[in-house]
């Protein structure tokens, strides 16, 4: 709903699309092969190399854990999408979550999660802050150096005066003061 809210009306529906594959086709990548790089048996540490496919999904429980992993998977190629919002063409960005969901976040989940090397050398994840957000974050960072700003958006380096910018950071700042209101 943020970044929905952070485009021009007219690209509200493409938002919510990329949303929607992210989730679609990113689940296939990950069932496919994401959840074996992650999860599967070791390879010297880099990535998983067993549990192809429905290979490790024979109970309900394993079942259940794919899809909770999927929804961190999906998390993390749906904050690419706000990065890059109203500046790729929609095939670009499908191949570009059809990467982040079947090789990059899954390698990096192996590396810190699944027994790979980063978790053998006491490396801890606090609530997925580095292999979710982190590898969102990493893949927004590059998405956006390379696209550059968004056409239309500013004048001179400074936002339209009628942009949403102003908008947000009165939201940003009224919910940061209300969090800490009710926290403190």
């Amino acid at each position: 709903m943020l970044e929905t809210g952070m485009v021009r009306a007219k690209n509200t529906i493409n938002v919510a699309v990329k949303n929607l594959m992210d989730i679609a086709f990113g689940s296939l990548m990950f069932f496919g092969f994401g959840y074996a790089f992650m999860f599967g048996a070791s390879y010297d540490g880099l990535l998983g190399t067993s549990l192809f496919a429905p290979e490790g999904l024979q109970t309900g429980k394993e079942l259940l854990f794919f899809f909770f992993q999927a929804t961190f998977m999906a998390t993390a190629a749906t904050i690419v999408s706000g990065a890059v919002a109203e500046r790729i063409k929609f095939t670009a960005y499908i191949v570009v979550t059809l990467a982040v969901s079947g090789i990059v976040y899954p390698i990096f989940g192996h590396w810190a999660w699944g027994g790979g090397w980063l978790g053998k050398m006491g490396f801890v994840d606090f609530a997925g802050s580095t292999v979710v957000h982190s590898i969102g974050g990493w893949v927004s960072l590059a998405g956006a150096l390379v696209l550059g700003p968004r056409r239309n958006k500013f004048v001179n380096g400074k936002p339209k005066k009628n942009s949403w910018a102003r908008y947000a950071r009165f939201c940003s700042r009224c919910i940061f003061a209300l969090v800490r209101v009710v926290w403190l």
